[in-house]
């Protein structure tokens, strides 16, 4: 047969609509009304100063490791606003935005990276998954919740998301081609900050995007402006919209920033430079939304001082409830606690075994 050419059925798209220069395409612009701009504006504060609050009590050894979100809260901010509670959230470990407006509360992840199984817990009734530390893996378990949801004929999507560097894992690929043999409703959001820990993202791939490799499996796929709100919203609420609605899958690509380390046992001056990052601090999301929030008449500067000082009273309100919890938590036994829905044997045993050891130190004691 002769050569020829295939042509795929989609396209990637671009999208930016609010630029770092405050520039708005009103053609493009989203409709918002105010109270969830102001909404998604105070979190955009909130996460801002959690995640400072929290990266101070690491320093102090209050607290563990953990991977801040300073650059990203447009990309998770703007996301996480397009859903709804009946759609499902399955995360990597840097959602703190997305899981305090879903309704954990600042003192349970506070609880949990300080050490205590206890601050893991999901909200009852809240359509979430654990947080997910291996790479990757929480992909594979957003599209099983999305084939469900399509087997009962359900109206409503799950969103699962990962970095740049999960895309080099094959959970990603697997999961990928299975949502879309199987059309589960699924939005894979891919916050493409730049950087695998100390691995560049032109490391992770040779495509110019991450949105095409939607292509090879036959989604659509689309890369944002992740430090733009607004456009990832309108690119968010549009794939959701597509999963509910259609049961089809779609890749969102933000490319965003991540201004702060991996995490906080990561030392990022020995792998880039801090040129690259006052770049992308001129880019930073926050004021370039309060920016636009001004434009609109919709925040003076007294409104701004005012949010930032509740949100302070707030995460020093969390803080103190955390120590409270932490407290009553002295009894070594506890850590076999909050991990299962009912404990398997094995645990149960190493229970009884270090109850009856405490025992005896107990007794020894006296």
């Amino acid at each position: 047969m002769p050569r020829g050419e295939i042509h795929p059925v989609h396209r990637v798209e671009t999208l930016s609509i609010l630029d770092e220069e405050g520039t708005l395409d009103r053609s493009l612009e989203p409709e918002i009304d105010d109270d969830l701009l102001l909404g998604m504006y105070r979190h955009m504060v909130r996460c801002r100063q959690f995640d400072a609050r929290m990266l101070n009590l690491q320093r102090q050894g209050r607290i563990g490791t953990f991977g801040p979100t300073t650059g990203q809260e447009a990309a998770q901010i703007g996301a996480v606003a397009a859903m709804r509670p009946e759609d499902w959230f399955v995360p990597s470990y840097r959602e703190t935005c997305f899981s305090l407006w879903r309704g954990v509360p600042m003192s349970g992840l506070l609880l949990y990276n300080a050490g205590y199984n206890e601050g893991g817990r999901v909200p009852d009734g809240q359509n979430d998954l654990p947080i997910s530390i291996p790479v990757g893996s929480q992909m594979l378990h957003a599209v099983g919740i999305g084939y469900a949801i399509r087997q009962r004929r359900e109206e409503r999507a799950a969103l699962t998301c990962f970095g740049d560097g999960a895309t080099s894992q094959g959970d990603f690929h697997e999961a990928m081609n299975f949502a879309a043999v199987f059309q589960a409703p699924v939005v894979f959001f891919c916050q493409n900050n730049q950087w695998a820990i100390s691995v560049p993202r032109e490391k992770q791939t040779h495509s110019r995007t991450i949105a095409q490799k939607a292509l090879g499996y036959g989604m659509r796929g689309i890369q944002v402006d992740g430090n733009d709100i607004l456009a990832v919203y309108a690119a968010t609420h549009d794939a959701l919209q597509r999963a509910r609605l259609q049961s089809e899958p779609a890749l969102v690509e933000c490319v965003t920033y991540r201004m702060s380390m991996h995490t906080t046992a990561d030392d990022p001056t020995k792998y880039r430079s801090e040129d690259e990052v006052e770049e992308w601090r001129k880019r930073d999301p926050l004021t370039r939304f309060q920016r636009y929030l001004g434009d609109k008449g919709m925040l003076s500067d007294d409104d701004r001082e005012a949010v930032e000082t509740e949100t302070a009273a707030e995460i020093e309100e969390a803080w103190k409830e955390t120590q409270r919890q932490m407290e009553r938590m002295t009894d070594p036994l506890h850590m076999f606690e909050h991990v299962y829905a009912g404990m398997p044997d094995h645990l149960r045993l190493q229970r009884a075994e270090l109850e009856t050891a405490l025992k005896s130190q107990s007794k020894g004691g006296a």
